[in-house]
């Protein structure tokens, strides 16, 4: 069982040490608000939500106007990004909303900017180190005493605030209690969810969820057409208006991908998945010859997204070998080429018939079982999570519990036109 507590603690901090941290958070505060600013109006009016696109643009010019260590830059860049993707979703959802701004003394450290004992903490500031002692209740049952002393509970990170004349430290705390590590916590089940990215789909969840590629590869079509119209011209502006071109593709994509990122974490999280498993992205060109530039840019920046995004959810990431998988049938495992026809899958042995793209998603889930199988670790048990039921690592279907005794099955059926809706989901 693992606890998660939020310790308010006071810090005694002397006249030095209190004009350092004071500069310290006026400088945070800049270096948030700067990057509030960048990110709301972003480029050509596309808001920034990319931690990496921010701390990229961003992250020399704030190093060389302020003190502050790279840790603390970073901190400050990316509580602006998340202040505007919080702000982004609230537009999304038709509520008013403005570009974020820090007024509050505050700034955020975590174990690299700062060193947390159990009765004084030390913290990076502009000046140096400072240590500050804890002012604590003498009960050793009364918080934040309670967690502070216990050995058990870990400091993760904290955010240091000022308020009423006072310095405090709001410390994320947690306890793992000792049978979280034991030999039978290893033995809990585990569930994955495969995807398989490609050119007409841009992902497709082992649950039967699809993220169509329309619209993606409608507008890389449309500014292939614009920047080969310009590039006839030849002229400065023509050129100029090519790198244009390129912001605002870059930016509508970025947001279509941050939309597909999102909603394949909430479908592990719906489905109960500690795994999310794609296919290894090194050679991915060679697995899909037919992809441009454009889409093996897109696969490798949706891995990207939905690793940190499943992070703050407890979701691992994680990538196999794609050979054969759209190639092997995901019922009984015979692999021909045979088997594969564009989107449709018929398995020349055993006669399973669904969309490639659906079974190819099972097979990177089955790939990963397999790999762990191999693996002799011998851990907990994975299962591939389906529409309904799951796959084990010998293909075997598990229907889900039913309460009439009645047995479901997964359809074999195609469910799929060539082009599908996001919201569609193989039966």
């Amino acid at each position: 069982m693992e606890y998660r507590r939020t310790a308010i603690i006071k810090l005694d901090v002397d006249q030095d040490a209190d004009a350092s941290l004071r500069e310290t958070v006026e400088q945070f505060k800049h270096c948030a608000n700067t990057a509030s600013e960048r990110c709301w109006h972003g480029d050509d009016g596309y808001h920034v939500t990319s931690k990496a696109k921010a701390e990229r643009a961003l992250y020399d010019q704030l190093r060389d106007e302020t003190n502050l260590t790279a840790n603390l830059v970073q901190k400050g860049i990316r509580r602006a990004v998340e202040a505007v993707k919080s702000g982004v979703e609230r537009l999304k959802r038709g509520e008013r909303t403005s570009q974020p701004y820090f007024s509050a003394d505050s700034a955020v450290y975590d174990k690299r900017s700062a060193t947390f004992h159990r009765d004084h903490v030390s913290l990076s500031t502009v000046n140096g180190r400072v240590e500050c002692d804890y002012i604590l209740p003498d009960d050793s049952e009364t918080p934040p005493t309670k967690y502070v002393s216990d050995e058990d509970f870990e400091f993760r990170m904290a955010h240091l605030q000022y308020r009423d004349g006072d310095w405090y430290l709001h410390a994320s705390m947690r306890k793992v209690e000792a049978d979280e590590e034991s030999p039978e916590s290893e033995s809990k089940h585990r569930t994955v969810l495969g995807v398989d990215l490609g050119v007409n789909n841009v992902a497709v969840a082992s649950t039967g969820r699809f993220w169509s590629a329309d619209e993606f590869n409608h507008w890389r079509q449309e500014y292939e057409k614009r920047r080969a119209s310009l590039q006839q011209c030849g002229s400065r502006q023509a050129h100029e208006n090519i790198e244009s071109i390129g912001q605002k593709e870059y930016g509508r994509f970025e947001i279509y991908l941050h939309t597909v990122a999102n909603e394949l974490i909430e479908e592990a999280v719906e489905n109960d998945c500690s795994h999310i498993v794609f296919e290894e992205l090194t050679h991915i060109r060679e697995n899909i010859p037919e992809a441009t530039w454009q889409h093996i840019w897109a696969f490798r920046r949706l891995y990207e997204y939905v690793e940190y995004k499943a992070e703050e959810h407890g979701i691992e990431v994680v990538q196999v070998d794609p050979r054969n998988t759209s190639k092997r049938c995901s019922t009984c495992g015979f692999t021909h080429d045979d088997n594969r026809h564009q989107e449709s899958f018929e398995c020349q042995q055993c006669g399973y018939e669904n969309h490639a793209d659906y079974n190819a998603s099972k097979n990177i889930g089955l790939q990963y079982l397999r790999r762990r199988q191999n693996a002799g670790d011998g851990g907990a048990p994975v299962d591939v999570r389906l529409n309904r039921g799951t796959l084990n690592v010998s293909g075997e279907y598990v229907p889900p519990a039913t309460t009439d005794g009645g047995i479901e099955r997964e359809s074999t059926r195609k469910p799929y036109p060539q082009r599908a809706r996001s919201s569609d989901r193989a039966k």
